[in-house]
């Protein structure tokens, strides 16, 4: 999972090139040509954007120029995205001037901040009768209380026409989830759970814990997000690709465990870094400022990085950052960070670690929506202390006494610079930027300048080329 979000490029590098893929015969069908040509004439827009993931960038020329044929706008294709392929690259649509966004392939369906968007998911195919058979034999009881889940690729034959029509009348308490986008769908109904783009009615008592989750697609990042967030319901799921059922194996203990040991080492940091993960998910400038202020108010010291795609080796370059809390979408949220130099958080964990009003109930949150003000899993700060020592602790990981620097009030903004502070009464200045001091503390502090004593010397033709094979590579050196 480490390099489903981002990789080094090696890969890349050392791949050999082979036939490009043939373009699709079928795009009216697959890209939906109709109904996207729709909504661009709909809207009035002259300008649009076109994003492709990587495994359907074959297509784009195809589409792009059906889609002018169709509207008569002009348009753009967007490649490579900023952040994950599965969230809205509004940032690219702006540098082009876009009007509009035409999400092709998998999607997380978070909401977008500015622009209008149309989601066009492709239909993958998926052999509805083998799925049939696949939950039967996983469900041999036909009273089975089941919720009916699948990857948006899927998401059209899920349908009254499809997979419902076979199992409706056979299993009267299987309930089957829609895929939405929440900037054209109206609010919740009571009893509705309307979650990562689905929504599906609960009608028992006691929930979702009275249910089972059946999931159509195969296994990555979504899957692993639904069984983390809904770990009260037993899986299963059926792979188009391979056409097999299985039971879900992944076991969601052993994973919230392992989160809940990261949890831990956020409580032993004293700097954090907040990587931006995402441009474009609306909410996302509210959660940095609210991380912001809950490291505050825990003592703890933070910095914003804007990296692109986080990976090892970018990440490595801040060793003064103890642990990093990455702000991305709920699918992208959960990275693996077992390759990294220093662990990789949710704003979720960070909270549990920093705030000390918010106890885990084993309910995991990846959306860091749910954690805003006016959301319904928002817990306040405590209010202002009355004792001014801090709050003693025991670190599980270390083993050592720990304490909890809590500001006095949560509304307590730090100065507007904190790289100098009185020393002692003499006023001399002291450095006590964490960053500066981890500089100090190392053996090794970068090249020395040696002013006026480097000799000066004339500039000389230096080794031409790229890197790979300079021009001179391969000749004899006298």
């Amino acid at each position: 999972m480490a390099t489903a979000f981002s990789s080094d490029g090696e890969i890349a590098l050392r791949r050999e090139l082979g036939p490009v893929a043939a373009p699709r015969g079928d795009l009216d069908s697959f890209y939906e040509m109709g109904r996207a040509a729709a909504f661009v004439r709909d809207g009035g827009f002259r300008k649009i954007a076109l994003q492709f993931p990587d495994e359907l960038l074959a297509d784009a020329v195809s589409v792009a120029t059906g889609m002018e044929a169709a509207t008569g706008a002009e348009v753009y294709v967007l490649g490579d995205t900023t952040y994950g392929s599965c969230c809205v690259d509004e940032v690219a649509a702006e540098h082009a001037g876009a009007e509009a966004v035409l999400h092709y392939g998998p999607a997380c369906l978070s909401p977008c901040r500015k622009l209008p968007v149309l989601h066009i998911f492709g239909k993958q195919p998926v052999d509805i009768r083998c799925c049939a058979d696949a939950f039967r034999e996983l469900y041999p009881d036909r009273e089975s209380r089941v919720v009916v889940l699948s990857d948006v690729v899927y998401a059209y034959a899920m349908g009254e026409c499809e997979l419902e029509q076979q199992l409706s009348p056979e299993y009267p308490h299987v309930v089957f989830s829609r895929v939405v986008c929440e900037d054209s769908a109206g609010p919740a109904l009571p009893g509705e759970v309307r979650q990562f783009g689905r929504q599906f009615p609960v009608e028992e008592p006691g929930g979702l814990q009275d249910y089972a989750m059946f999931y159509v697609g195969a296994e990555g990042l979504a899957l692993t997000s639904f069984m983390l967030t809904w770990n009260c319901c037993p899986f299963s799921s059926f792979d188009p690709a391979t056409s097999c059922g299985r039971r879900e194996t992944f076991n969601v203990n052993r994973a919230l465990m392992r989160r809940l040991y990261l949890v831990e080492r956020a409580r032993d940091a004293h700097v954090v870094g907040i990587l931006v993960g995402t441009l474009g998910v609306a909410g996302y400038l509210t959660v940095l400022q609210h991380l912001r202020q809950l490291l505050r108010w825990a003592g703890k010291r933070s910095y914003t990085l804007a990296v692109g795609k986080p990976n090892p080796a970018k990440l490595a370059n801040f060793l003064e950052v103890d642990i990093f809390v990455l702000v991305a979408c709920a699918q992208n949220s959960l990275l693996d960070s077992s390759d990294f130099y220093r662990p990789v958080v949710t704003p979720y964990e960070l909270e549990l670690a920093c705030n000390t009003a918010r106890e885990w109930t084993g309910n995991y949150l990846t959306d860091f929506r749910d954690l805003l003000p006016g959301a319904s899993a928002h817990v306040e700060l405590p209010a202002a202390l009355h004792v001014a020592e801090a709050v003693p602790d025991i670190s599980l990981i270390t083993g050592e006494m720990r304490s909890l620097h809590v500001c006095d009030s949560p509304a307590v903004q730090l100065p507007s610079s904190t790289t100098l502070a009185c020393r002692d009464q003499t006023q001399a200045l002291a450095e006590i930027s964490p960053a500066a001091s981890f500089l100090g503390s190392r053996s090794w502090q970068g090249l020395e300048q040696q002013l006026g004593q480097t000799p000066v010397s004339k500039a000389v033709q230096g080794r031409r080329g790229i890197a790979i094979a300079y021009e001179d590579e391969g000749r004899k050196q006298p």
